[in-house]
């Protein structure tokens, strides 16, 4: 497997980083780094590209750094809403060790910006003082979410979106995924790798996105809004469930083998707190899968709702949904782009108020109300 397939149209952040892990004398190598990029442009497969580069880079490596298995790595993930003092306690302290079989000790931190300021400071004492071959490297979406004393010790390199082109043919490479489909799954991404992925390759997920569409468009009245909330709820509660059920059950059964328990038997009194610890620790990364669940379906309608303004300015430019042309088309001809612009703000408001911990029951039936206030189909007035 060649070590940067999993990136597409990265080539100016793969240069940087290929020069700093074969130390060629015109790069700057550092011992810490900061990978940003929008959401889905690859910032974590450039982070585990790099650390196996710096590892090595043979094949062996490549596979040990793709199964987290390498001896002189440390990863940091989290599914859950934010880091914990303690995840980044533990990593530090294992980042002291020297290295055991390569020449750097690698520690990545993906989304380091679901630090609170108090964890970033436990960091930043890691990333003043780092051991001589210890290299970190922290992914997030903007400079700008890391406190400014992280900031100024860390080199950043930036990611851009790749083209829809870039994405599909990436798909077709990687995924063996039929072009057509490709091509369709990428444009309606938006670009996100991740998601074109799973659009590309999961039936389901198209069809879910396929109904928040059409739930959207049938908003026509504020019973109708509020009906459409619920259905958007349970539609992200559906797509959270399909993404964690599966490995929720994967993880308990692999701890409960390290534990010694058969399958399908008791767990004894001694060793049920670790079992819980793992639930809650599963429920909390279930929060998180809902509210990344609700962010598609509201950055799904935002493309929906900018299709619509496209149609009604008479910008020729290649629509996101255009598998659904003849709906948006119909759906700009019922307003005008100062109310369909009114309804993109409402989303933007819903997102942010999301993120902020309102309910999102609340927040998307607010969000709905609102764009049926501006986007209502006219009725003739009863005489």
């Amino acid at each position: 497997m060649a070590l940067w397939d999993e990136l597409t149209g990265q080539a100016d952040a793969i240069a940087i980083v290929e020069a700093a892990a074969s130390h060629d004398e015109s790069s700057a190598m550092t011992h810490s780094w900061l990978i940003t990029g929008p959401p889905g442009s690859g910032r974590s497969n450039l982070a585990y590209a790099f650390a196996a580069a710096l590892l090595g880079g043979d094949e062996a490596t490549q596979r040990q750094v793709a199964a987290r298995t390498h001896p002189d790595l440390g990863v940091l993930s989290t599914d859950r809403v934010i880091i914990s003092i303690d995840e980044v306690r533990q990593l530090v302290a294992a980042s002291q060790f020297s290295p055991s079989v390569g020449r750097f000790r690698v520690m990545v931190i993906e989304d380091a910006d679901r630090m609170a300021e108090r964890t970033s400071n436990v960091l930043l004492k890691a990333l003043e003082e780092p051991p001589p071959r210890t290299v970190w490297i922290l992914c997030a979406p903007s400079e700008a979410d890391l406190i400014p004393t992280i900031r100024s010790r860390v080199r950043s390199v930036r990611l851009r979106v790749p083209d829809v082109d870039e994405v599909a043919a990436l798909l077709v490479r990687r995924d063996g995924v039929d072009p057509d489909l490709a091509a369709n799954a990428a444009r309606q991404a938006q670009s996100h790798i991740g998601m074109a992925h799973r659009l590309a390759t999961n039936a389901e997920a198209r069809e879910r996105r396929a109904r928040t569409l059409e739930t959207a468009l049938g908003i026509h009245r504020v019973s109708d809004a509020v009906f459409a909330a619920a259905t958007l709820l349970e539609l992200a509660k559906a797509d959270a469930e399909a993404i964690t059920t599966e490995r929720d059950a994967e993880e308990r059964d692999s701890a409960l083998r390290s534990l010694g328990v058969e399958p399908g038997g008791t767990v004894p009194a001694n060793l049920r707190a670790q079992i819980k610890n793992l639930e809650d620790d599963q429920k909390r990364r279930a929060t998180r899968s809902l509210r990344d669940g609700i962010d598609r379906i509201l950055v799904d309608l935002l493309s929906l709702y900018r299709d619509i303004l496209l149609v009604q300015l008479g910008v020729d430019s290649e629509p996101v949904n255009r598998d659904i042309i003849d709906r948006v088309r119909e759906a700009a001809a019922l307003a005008g782009p100062e109310r369909t612009l009114a309804t993109m703000d409402a989303i933007a408001v819903a997102r942010r108020r999301i993120d902020s911990n309102v309910a999102p029951a609340l927040a998307l039936e607010a969000m709905l109300v609102s764009a049926t206030r501006t986007t209502a189909t006219r009725t003739p007035e009863r005489g």
